[in-house]
């Protein structure tokens, strides 16, 4: 599939995603099995291949949220469903999280340089890292991973504009908003618990 159509699908899947996870529809998850397809596939065009490698992890993450949000209902016993607490990142875990990183780091970037012909394997790696943890920290609902996030996605966007996929590069842009406004909600309501 050519480049510019690659990105407009992809653009237009994460725009979607976007809404359905704003209206809390199961829709979402099918969308976030077919979104990483499409990025996956550009991304590994575009010799970004730790993003096209984490792009498989984001297919069965997309399988496996279907099959909670479809087979996990809450009892008929219970009246409401009580979600998990926002927290605040413990600062016991932050030189375990910043060792967690910089291991996985290293670890892409090596595979990068010494198995592919990857042009930004620096840039690359420190996304796909960044990014793995991130996703820890969301699974753990930590408010400060809206942060990490954001850094992902400002670099994201830099790399994507250098690797000439500018329409991708707009979508991380928006990302990179969600994240402040992500971050200021999740306190707010931190600080309601």
């Amino acid at each position: 599939m050519e480049t510019t159509i690659l990105q407009i699908v992809g653009v237009i899947l994460g725009l979607l995603y976007l809404w359905l996870e704003y209206k809390v529809n199961v829709w979402m998850w099918v969308v976030g099995i077919l979104m990483p397809i499409v990025q996956g596939t550009l991304y590994y065009d575009k010799g970004l291949y730790a993003d096209a490698a984490i792009n498989v992890y984001y297919i069965f993450a997309g399988i496996y949220g279907l099959i909670c949000w479809l087979y996990h209902a809450p009892s008929k016993s219970k009246k409401a469903v009580v979600p998990h607490s926002i927290l605040k990142h413990d600062k016991k875990l932050i030189p375990y999280v910043i060792a967690s990183y910089i291991v996985i780091h290293v670890a892409i970037y090596l595979l990068l340089v010494n198995f592919t012909n990857s042009t930004v394997p620096i840039c690359d790696s420190f996304t796909t890292a960044l990014s793995i943890v991130a996703l820890w920290m969301l699974s753990r609902k930590y408010t400060e991973q809206w942060l990490v996030w954001l850094v992902v996605d400002v670099v994201t966007v830099g790399l994507y504009i250098y690797k000439d996929i500018p329409v991708t590069a707009s979508l991380y842009l928006l990302y990179s908003v969600l994240a402040i406004v992500g971050y200021r909600e999740w306190n707010r309501l931190a600080k309601k618990l």
